[in-house]
Order: C-alpha cells, then sequence, then structure tokens
C-alpha cells in the first residue's frame, strides 16, 4: 500500500540522495513489552528498508535505567523475530555510544551551545513559561565554557548530589516551541545500569541520544510517531551544532489507537502491577506477548498493519478490523476440531452400550491436505447446555422435545425425555433415540432438518478449561481523560469467564501449547503456553466466529 513515507523514500532513491542508501531503525526504551502500536512501528521501519534493500537496525534507547531491565530487552527481542523480522548484525543499544555522547555534550560546551544549571526540576519547569508566555534565562546560563566543562566532568565524577544539577542546551527561552527553551541534556541518576552497572551516574535524556545515535549508526530515515513532531526542531539542532557527517531525516506518522484498550506503557505497567491482569502476557492485554498467547498469528498482525495504512492523523482503529484479520487468517489455517463448553449429557436409548463407532471427519472442509481425524460416537455424548430448550420459541430451530436435530459428522437424533434435577429443575440430562440409516448426519430418505449440532462423545472426550476473553475495558476511548477518572474505572468485570467443566474431542489430548484451532460453531482458540500441561488442557479463545467489522466496513463504506 502506498504511503507518503514510501513516497518520501522512493523520491530520495530516485534523487540518490544518501547515495542511494535507505538504512532505518526501530529504536525501543526496554521498560515494557511491545503492544500492537509497535507493531506497527516494526512493520514499518522493517518493511521500509526490505523493500528498498536496506537496513534496519534494533536499537534499544536505554538511557533510563530506573525503568529498564534485561527482562524487557529479551521480551523486545522475542516479540520482533516471532513477526517474522530480523536486524541481523544491527542489534545496538544507545548505552554504546555513552562516552562519545560525553564527548559531544563536552563539544557543545566549548561552542557556547551548552551549560550547567544548578535551578531545580521544579524551578526548570517554572523557568520554562508556557504555551503563551515565554521562558527566562537561568541564573547560570552565563556561566563560561572553562566553567560548564569543570562542572561537567565532576558532575560524571560524581560529586554532586542526585537532581542537584543538568547539563543544558542553550537555545532560546522565547522560541515558541517549548522543547526548544533550554532542554536539558543530561541528569545525574545514582542508578546502576543494566549493562553498564555503575561505570556512570550522568545519563543523556532520550532527545539528545536519540538523535546522535541515529548520526552514528548511519540511519538516513529516522520514522517517528507524531508526538515527536514538536521535538524534530531539537533533533535537527543538536545534529547542526555538532556538524556530524550523517544527518538523518526523522519523518512523523501518525501512531497506533485501539478502541478498547489503553497504549501507555505507564498505563499497561499499573495493570500489571496492581494485579488487574495477570502480567504483561495476559491474552486481554494489547501487547505482543500477550496477543500471541491469545491465539493471534504474526501474519494476521502484520496484515492488519499493512490495511491500517500510515497517516500524518492521529485516529483510533476500531479492534473489529484486528479480530477480522485473526479470523482471516486462522478461517484458512486452523483445523476444525469439536468441543462443547457447557456440557449436557445426553443418552442415546436405543444406541448399544458397548458399541463404539469411529467417524470420519475432516479437519478442514476445503483444504483436504489438512487430512482427517477419527471421532468415537457412543451411547453417552455431551452437546451444548444451550442448544436445547424445553419451551422453544418459533426461531430456535435447535433440540427440544419431539424434535429432531443433525450431529455433526454423525446421525439424526431426536429428543424424547428430559430429566431434570429435583431441587433446583435444572435440566442435566436428555434421552434421546438415533436413526441408524443417518449415518454421517444425511437422511437416506430425504427429510430435512433445521438444525446441526456439534458434540463430543461421554466416554471419550478429555476435560479442558476454556478461558472466554472480552474487551478490557467498556469504554470505548478509556484514555479520555474526564473530570479527572481514573481510567482504571472502566476495566470489564467480565473481561475473562473461566469454564472449568468443557469436554473436548480426544484428538485434542496431544496438541501443543500455542496450536490453534476452531472449536466448530463456537469461535478459535490456541492452546494457552504458560497453563497447559500434560495433566491440564488450558484453551484461550482467541476470536469469535462472527465477524463485526464486514457490518462496520459495509456501513462505512470501506
Amino acid at each position: 500500500m502506498i504511503n507518503f513515507i514510501r513516497n518520501i523514500i522512493a523520491e530520495d532513491l530516485k534523487a540518490n540522495k544518501n547515495g542511494g542508501r535507505v538504512h532505518t531503525r526501530f529504536p525501543p526504551e526496554p521498560n515494557g513489552y511491545l503492544h500492537i502500536g509497535h507493531a506497527k512501528s516494526i512493520c514499518l521501519n522493517f518493511g521500509l528498508a526490505a523493500e528498498s534493500h536496506g537496513l534496519c537496525n534494533l536499537r534499544f534507547d536505554d538511557t533510563n535505567p530506573s525503568k529498564e531491565s534485561t527482562e524487557y530487552i529479551e521480551s523486545i527481542k522475542s516479540d520482533i523475530k516471532w513477526l517474522g523480522f530480523d536486524w541481523g548484525d544491527g542489534l545496538f543499544y544507545t548505552s554504546d555510544y555513552f562516552e562519545k555522547l560525553y564527548r559531544y555534550a563536552v563539544q557543545l560546551i566549548k561552542k557556547g551551545k551548552a551549560y550547567v544549571c544548578d535551578l531545580s526540576p521544579e524551578e526548570i519547569r517554572e523557568y520554562r513559561g508556557t504555551l503563551t508566555e515565554p521562558g527566562k534565562d537561568s541564573p547560570y546560563c552565563k556561566r563560561s565554557a572553562e566553567e560548564n566543562l569543570d562542572l561537567f566532568e565532576r558532575m560524571r565524577a560524581g560529586e554532586f548530589e542526585e537532581g542537584s544539577r543538568v547539563l543544558r542546551a542553550k537555545i532560546d527561552m522565547s522560541s515558541p516551541n517549548l522543547n526548544m527553551r533550554d532542554p536539558v541534556l543530561y541528569r545525574i541518576l545514582r542508578i546502576p545500569h543494566h549493562r553498564t552497572g555503575d561505570k556512570w551516574c550522568i545519563y543523556p535524556m532520550y532527545d539528545y541520544a536519540h538523535c546522535l545515535s541515529d548520526s552514528i549508526e548511519g540511519i538516513t530515515h529516522s520514522i517517528c510517531t507524531l508526538e515527536f513532531e514538536d521535538h524534530r526542531p531539537l533533533y535537527d539542532w543538536v545534529l547542526d551544532q555538532l556538524n556530524v557527517d550523517c544527518h538523518p531525516q526523522q519523518i512523523e506518522f501518525a501512531r497506533l489507537n485501539l478502541n478498547y484498550t489503553v497504549m501507555s506503557k505507564r498505563k499497561l505497567l499499573e495493570l500489571v502491577e496492581n494485579g488487574h491482569v495477570s502480567g504483561w502476557d495476559d491474552p486481554r492485554m494489547p501487547t505482543l506477548s500477550g496477543l500471541r498467547r491469545r491465539g493471534y498469528t504474526p501474519e494476521s498482525i502484520r496484515n492488519f498493519c499493512e490495511r491500517i495504512g500510515v497517516a500524518k492523523r492521529d485516529s483510533v482503529v476500531d479492534v473489529a478490523l484486528l479480530e477480522h484479520c485473526i479470523r482471516e487468517d486462522l478461517n484458512q489455517s486452523a483445523p476444525r476440531v469439536m468441543a462443547v463448553l457447557r456440557p449436557l449429557r445426553v443418552v442415546i436409548d436405543n444406541y448399544p452400550e458397548g458399541k463404539i463407532e469411529e467417524l470420519d471427519a475432516p479437519y478442514h472442509p476445503d483444504d483436504p491436505s489438512m487430512g482427517s481425524r477419527k471421532i468415537p460416537f457412543s451411547h453417552v455424548l455431551y452437546i451444548e447446555q444451550e442448544d436445547f430448550l424445553e419451551d422453544p420459541p418459533k426461531k430456535f430451530f435447535r433440540l427440544a422435545p419431539g424434535r429432531e436435530v443433525r450431529l455433526r459428522y454423525a446421525y439424526y437424533i431426536t429428543c424424547v425425555d428430559v430429566v431434570k434435577d429435583k431441587r433446583t429443575g435444572e435440566v442435566v440430562e436428555l434421552h434421546c433415540t438415533y436413526d441408524p440409516e443417518t449415518r454421517g448426519g444425511w437422511s437416506r430418505d430425504g427429510r430435512k432438518v433445521k438444525a446441526t449440532l456439534h458434540w463430543v462423545s461421554g466416554f471419550h472426550s478429555i476435560p479442558a478449561e476454556v478461558r472466554l476473553y472480552d474487551h478490557l475495558f467498556t469504554k470505548e476511548n478509556p484514555n479520555e481523560e474526564k473530570d479527572n477518572i481514573d481510567f482504571k474505572t472502566y476495566l470489564n468485570p467480565n473481561s475473562l469467564e473461566i469454564l472449568t467443566s468443557c469436554r473436548v474431542e480426544p484428538v485434542l489430548a496431544n496438541a501443543t501449547p500455542g496450536s490453534r484451532y476452531q472449536f466448530e460453531r463456537i469461535g478459535y482458540f490456541s492452546v494457552d503456553s504458560v497453563d497447559s500441561s500434560d495433566g491440564a488442557l488450558v484453551f484461550n479463545r482467541t476470536v469469535t466466529l462472527r465477524d463485526s467489522w464486514t457490518k462496520i466496513a459495509k456501513r462505512e463504506k470501506f
């Protein structure tokens, strides 16, 4: 799909800009797990580089040791590989450049473009001014280069307390762009770094380190999300002042926002730390690890990212499109099996008690290459509770007293009796008869039924736990900050339903963690990669069979 960034790169290649090179990078901060929004950036950066026969680096912008960890780094690497991308030899860390960044800061000080400031963080904010009022100069901005060099060296040596001094760029306190009002370049942090240990006690700010890291790596196109648009003048200012050999072009695009979820790492971390979800890989989370555990495929996510396109304005994408993409993928690739989530016992009165039949069933109706499996049929079966009503309304065509229905791949059955719990009145068992002339689910005399039910054998099916997921939030835009309402107020109390009495076909006894299936008539499910084991079979519902996106697309004329 053509987009404005592809057009920019095509024009650059045509003009032989950067010597005909295209070199991008994906630069995550290792302070959380990647989410679906990052997938858009990953697909864009790695995809554009591949299309242009260029390179894409993976660089961890690890400049804030208070929030970073190797756990996040490993999860990010795993997610990118799972999505299908490879950085080859292009794995870097901003911490690789700490010494170079320090020397660049010294150059700025010598040129009179940076100074050590003793104002507190609160005073810096106060001096910065507002969107309508200019800031005012720090009382320390006129220090000599010699004094600033001495103070900066002593900052590095650890002589000063955390928060007591910072290094600031000397630009323009009256600039209409607040990012240009003498931004902080370095701050003191007495926190060990996950890679450099206690070697440093001063750390560069993101805006300063990011542009220089891009330059050091020879990046040609620095693709960022829209929130960095106002930071671009600072990006260019730093590189211009230092007269670097490589000055990448920063290009901004609209980030991905999904309804019924949040994308802020801070908010996602809050959900994890406060126990609202089971972890970063909870299948309700928009993280890639959560989506993977839920059963999403990398192909479906790449397809989703391509379909939503690349725009210059922020917008919110309907989660129904993401669900449509995984449904579309699994419809082609997922084997069909039968599972009963809320079992109702059915006894076939005229079927011999000791008899067992093995019925043939294809794994996919449109793909014979997937093969088939044998389904045992016996005297006792289970069907879904919702597939029976004792007093059905007019348009209910499933099983009812005296009514005949088809069992998938099996026989026609007719309900002849209903057994209820004497205390509660709940239906606990059905007695039916079957027509032996309808083997395979088809009548030899041409009579037809209006419903086909899925089922499993009472003697051969195996127990399983099934987890049904819904939106994590009840509000379409939980990010909307109104009347100081906490976003967690909108958490959906019904976002997870756990069913522990489910029965599935015996063929699933050997299902491997992460494998995906269509439970006929129910939806698409995957074997949980964390909680499933030899003694416990746990399925996560990936998505339902009903596709709401097609209705939305027709209505909105997508």
